[in-house]
């Protein structure tokens, strides 16, 4: 099927279309904007199990008068039968006003058995620093990836070669935060968890296309031009990357799926943004970057036989 496949003719078509993806994103997170979990902003989330009926308004109502502030959100998953009461606050809740809170709560309600499930509580403040602290892990971890890239293909273009990496990594980390916001999934500590293995992962299938480009430039005819280079690399590299992504695709998204049947929330924000990823970076690193790549060097060349020729 790629025996004569032409990824460097397609390479427009390839931009286009993730050109049009980050676009679709830019306006879903224009037009929903972007949550944010209490691990990022700061405040308080509380949850709880309930049985049997629940009169909805009278917690509400309840909880409401005991937290002012409070928002309250009260859900049952079909699949697991789990009935939850989410509460969230923007401030912070002490232990003690928490425990206390639980007690009333029960007292309230004795015929709903209601137990605690999950606790987390923040000061804005400390929120705020550990979103920047996130963001410049990721940063960080993108920059010097990017040096390793640079130093290990420095013969064949250290520094165009990781540009054109970074610039896939940025492109999979954009899909991976349109993919928190299309499905509003707070953006939380998980978001970084996801970036950053994206990231290590995306990057192993363009060192692979890499190598091979570089271990081709060797042998074959000196005159061959880079765009033929970079196709037959791509050529020989493609069932490699593409079955160790669908081994990949298909472990992470099964994770996935049982995390949604039974709404496990901290498993789902990141197997599923990670489903999206894998796919991310396999087309990142096998249509872009490295056709793109090509065409730095193309262009390259040309701009130093003109320059030649003055």
């Amino acid at each position: 099927m790629l025996k004569n496949f032409d990824f460097i003719a397609k390479r427009k078509l390839f931009l286009i279309i993730s050109i049009a993806l980050l676009a679709i994103g830019l306006i879903c997170n224009l037009i929903m904007g972007v949550e944010l979990d209490i691990d990022f902003k700061g405040g308080t989330l509380l949850k709880y199990s309930y049985e049997n009926t629940l009169d909805e308004a009278a917690a509400k109502e309840f909880i409401q008068t005991k937290l002012k502030g409070a928002e309250i959100d009260v859900t049952e998953n079909g699949e697991s039968g789990l009935k939850i009461i989410t509460v969230t606050l923007a401030d912070e809740v002490d232990t003690k006003t928490q425990t206390t809170f639980i007690e009333t709560l029960k007292k309230q309600f004795p015929d709903n058995n209601i137990k605690e499930i999950e606790t987390n509580s923040l000061q804005p403040s400390y929120g705020r620093t550990f979103f920047a602290k996130c963001w410049m892990a990721i940063a960080l971890a993108s920059i010097f990836l990017v040096i390793y890239v640079g130093l290990r293909f420095r013969k064949i273009g250290g520094i165009s070669a990781g540009i054109m990496a970074l610039l896939a990594l940025l492109h999979d980390i954009l899909i991976a935060y349109f993919i928190f916001v299309i499905f509003r999934i707070p953006l939380n500590d998980n978001f970084v968890a996801v970036v950053l293995t994206i990231l290590g992962y995306s990057l192993n299938d363009t060192i692979v296309i890499y190598d091979r480009i570089r271990e081709n430039r060797k042998k074959m005819d000196k005159k061959t031009g880079i765009n033929e280079i970079v196709n037959v690399s791509l050529r020989q590299s493609f069932g490699r990357t593409l079955n160790t992504s669908i081994c990949t695709f298909v472990a992470i998204g099964t994770v996935a799926v049982i995390a949604m049947i039974f709404s496990m929330d901290a498993i789902i924000s990141f197997a599923l943004p990670m489903t999206f990823g894998v796919v991310s970076g396999f087309y990142s690193s096998t249509f872009l970057c490295t056709p793109l790549w090509a065409l730095w060097v193309e262009h390259s060349a040309r701009r130093k036989a003109a320059k030649a020729k003055k």
